[in-house]
This record gives structure tokens, C-alpha cells and sequence, in this order.
């Protein structure tokens, strides 16, 4: 099977790299878009543009039906989905093959046996690899969360079985707050996935968050691209992603990678996928979730690789090998990534949207900034604040380091306020420098 015309079912950033990986291949490109994307870069950018519905997400990005009815006008052969919205909406998956339309991505039974996190832990469990203890059904309601929690030990986490991006997560350190956390975890997770189903693992203190990047192709052959370390994050959100991981020895590494191929093997996975793995002090790893689908830092993993993960997408999903073996893959130098967010850290990173009113770009060797923005570009309130993405690469974790302070001192975006300052301040952070940072470490700077 050959694509001869691929819909992109997503804005921003990921849209925008998605339409380069496109124009590279030779495969036309269609932009779906709201009225409030009307300017975006990946609609300007794009072969077609198709206006699907108002600004909100659920009007337009989350609307299915609008979305397929598009793919089916513009005659697209297939779906990309990107990161968020509806990568891995099993129902969206289905609606694609029920109109002949492939979605560039895994099957929906994956999606669906991989997506419920507590289904996930026990599928990982029957296979064999180590997870967080804790609840092996869901639980419904505090009472039985409670009694759950107290034979699973204080201090516990409560999290949403469909959950992401740090939503439906409450730390629960002692019986007496567990009720009220519970509560608030599951009201959070019915609103933003409309899914009350949760469960419950005991809480790692001062973790490491590090994921393995696989690739699948249908013909039976699973690879592994390297580790990365999320552990920066607020809120749960990851705010600086880098490759490899400081936390984790050789041993360690490859056991990580073992694990992440037979996660994958098991639920005979296919397309790009990221198995995520919490490391205590002691510098034991666990299962935590996998995200199926295409991940905000896979940029990481293309520079130290010399990979192309959104082409090596569309590839599988057209049926052909992966382009390269296990053998092949060489990890070379070290890569970081900073998110850079037009928010305020000081106001608990309150998003900041605006008009740009001018911008500079960092660039030179090793430095690569994935964005959608330029001059005079408003960013919309609706969606993300995540605006650009700023990478660096280098031969050492410590030259990669002083590439990333150079490259912030060096951006420059005028007219909305922005966590560039707080990213530098980060990269100068003693226990960053070190590689010891945990998923804690901003939780501390800001009291």
C-alpha cells in the first residue's frame, strides 16, 4: 500500500512536523483546522485545509465524525493523530477502519488493552514485568479504595484508569486524607475522560520517570530505540526530556529495553510506541504505563539515533518493514529537550496566551526548535500552552547542557510571557547537572 494523501488530525507543533515528514516522503498533506487555527503555521503549510468546527477542542479536534467526514472528502488515504487529543481514542481508530481510512498508529484492541492503565498493569504482571504494587482490579469508589490502600501501604497513589498528562493523579499520604483525594482524583478523570475507573499503587518516593521509545512493524519485528528521562515535570507534565537517561547503569538499561519489547510483543503491538517505567533510589523499575502513539519528546530519540520516527509511522502503517534492526540502532552523544510554554511559573505556571509580537529562533550545529509560532502569531487559550520545543545535541551530557543554556539565552519570543526564563534556571540547577533530579525537584523550588 502505497499513501497518497495523509489527513492530519492535529495542530501545532506535531501537525507542523508531521507535514515535513510528509512533503519528505512525497505524500500530500491536509490540515484540519478550528476558526481559531485559521492562521496557524500547519494550515499554511499544509497541501489542503479543511476547516472542522469552532475553537473549543470538543467542537472541532475531538469531534470524530467531523473529522472522518473530512478524511473521506478530501479522499485522504490515511489518519495521523499526533500526540493528545484523539491518538489513542479507540473509537476513532474504529471509525477509521469502518470508512476504509488507516489510522497511523496501533490496532484499537491494543489501544483499548493498553490505554486502561489498570488493565495494562495486568497484562504487564501476567508477562512477567516488574510493576509499581497495587491494585490489580479497578476500584469504583473510595470505601473500596481505602481498604485497598491499606493493605497496599501509605503513602499510595490514586490514578485515573484513562488517564494522562498528570489528570486524575492525587498523592494520598495517610487514611485520614485518602477519602477527599480519592474524590477529587475520579471527579478529574469523569471530566477529562469521561472514564470514573481508577486505581491505586503504592507511591514511590523521590522517583526517576524513564521510558523506553519502541518501534513495530506488522511483519513481527520489534525494536527498541533507547531510554529517555521525563523525571523534570510540574504537575505531572514533563518540562524537560533527555537521552540517555543519567539515572540508569548499562545492566539496567538493557533490562529496561528487554522488558519494553516484551510489553510490546505481549499485546502484539505495531507503529511507534513508549513503554514508561518508574526507578526508585535504589534503582529498581517498574511498569507504569505505555502510551500508544507518537510522543511529545521524540525528538530526543531522533537525534541521538539519526532517526526519523514520524516517516518510520507512516511506513509501518503503509505495511513495510522497519527500516532498520535492532543491530542497527546506535546511540550516539547525548540529546535534551525543554518545553518552552507561554506561562507564568511564579503564578503556579498560569498559561499566558497573546500576540507574539516578536520572536528569535536559537539555531547552529545540534540545535533544533520544533514550533508552530512565529511574528504576529496569536496562541489561542483553548488548547495547550506548549508552543515550541527546543532540542540540542552534543557528544557529552555536559556539552549538551552548556548547548541548552546557549540556546535559551539565545530565544527570544516578545509579547506573551513564557517559561524560557525558568528552563534556563533549570539547566543550572545543581541536582539537574548532577543527573540526580527526581520527579519532585520543581515541587521543591517553587515553596
Amino acid at each position: 500500500m502505497v499513501f497518497h494523501k495523509i489527513l492530519i488530525a492535529n495542530r501545532g507543533e506535531i501537525a507542523v512536523r508531521i507535514i515535513r515528514a510528509c512533503r519528505n516522503m512525497g505524500i500530500r498533506s491536509v490540515a484540519i483546522y478550528s476558526k481559531e487555527d485559521a492562521d496557524s503555521l500547519h494550515v499554511q503549510l499544509a497541501d489542503q485545509r479543511i476547516c472542522i468546527g469552532e475553537g473549543p477542542a470538543k467542537n472541532s479536534y475531538l469531534n470524530m465524525d467531523r473529522i472522518i467526514s473530512a478524511a473521506l472528502n478530501v479522499e485522504a488515504d490515511a489518519i495521523h493523530p499526533g500526540f493528545g487529543f484523539l491518538s489513542e481514542n479507540s473509537a476513532f481508530v474504529r471509525k477509521c477502519q469502518e470508512n476504509g481510512i488507516v489510522f497511523i498508529g496501533p490496532e484499537a484492541d491494543v489501544i483499548d488493552r493498553m490505554g486502561n492503565k489498570s488493565q495494562a498493569r495486568r497484562t504487564m504482571m501476567e508477562a512477567g514485568i516488574p510493576v509499581v504494587p497495587g491494585t490489580k482490579e479497578p476500584v469504583f469508589d473510595a470505601l473500596e479504595g481505602v481498604k485497598a490502600a491499606g493493605e497496599i501501604g501509605y503513602p499510595v497513589m490514586i490514578k485515573a484508569s484513562s488517564g494522562g498528562g498528570g489528570k486524575g493523579m492525587r498523592i494520598a499520604k495517610s487514611e485520614e486524607e485518602f477519602e477527599d483525594q480519592f474524590n477529587l482524583a475520579q471527579r478529574e478523570s469523569a471530566n477529562a475522560f469521561g472514564d470514573d475507573t481508577m486505581y491505586i499503587e503504592r507511591y514511590v518516593e523521590t522517583p526517576r520517570h524513564v521510558e523506553i521509545q519502541i518501534m513495530a512493524d506488522s511483519h513481527g519485528q520489534i525494536v527498541s530505540l533507547g531510554d529517555r528521562d521525563c523525571s523534570v515535570q510540574r504537575n505531572h507534565q514533563k518540562l524537560i526530556e533527555e537521552s540517555p537517561s543519567p539515572a540508569i547503569l548499562g545492566e539496567t538499561r538493557k533490562e529496561m529495553s528487554r522488558c519494553a519489547i516484551l510489553a510490546a510483543k505481549t499485546v502484539g503491538y505495531t507503529n511507534a510506541g513508549t513503554i514508561e517505567f518508574i526507578v526508585d533510589a535504589h534503582g529498581n523499575f517498574y511498569f507504569m504505563e505505555m502510551n500508544t502513539r507518537i510522543q511529545v519528546e521524540h525528538g530526543v530519540t531522533e537525534m541521538v539515533t539519526g532517526t526519523d520516527l514520524i516517516v518510520e509511522q507512516i511506513r509501518v502503517a503503509m505495511g513495510e518493514p522497519l527500516s532498520f534492526t535492532q543491530e542497527d540502532v546506535m546511540s550516539r552523544g547525548h540529546a535534551i529537550e525543554c518545553r518552552i510554554n507561554a506561562e507564568i511559573p511564579e503564578m503556579n505556571f498560569m498559561p499566558s496566551p497573546g500576540v507574539i509580537e516578536h520572536m528569535h529562533l536559537p539555531g547552529g550545529n545540534g540545535v533544533r526548535v520544533d514550533t508552530a509560532i512565529y511574528t504576529g502569531y496569536r496562541i489561542p487559550s483553548e488548547y495547550d500552552s506548549m508552543i515550541a520545543k527546543v532540542i540540542v545535541h552534543a557528544p557529552t551530557r555536559e556539552a549538551a547542557i552548556r548547548k541548552m543554556r546557549s540556546a535559551l539565552e539565545e530565544m527570544l519570543i516578545m509579547g506573551v510571557k513564557t517559561n524560557l526564563d525558568f528552563q534556563f534556571q533549570l539547566m543550572r540547577h545543581p541536582l539537574f547537572c548532577e543527573g540526580r533530579a527526581d520527579t519532585g525537584l520543581i515541587e521543591r523550588m517553587m515553596r
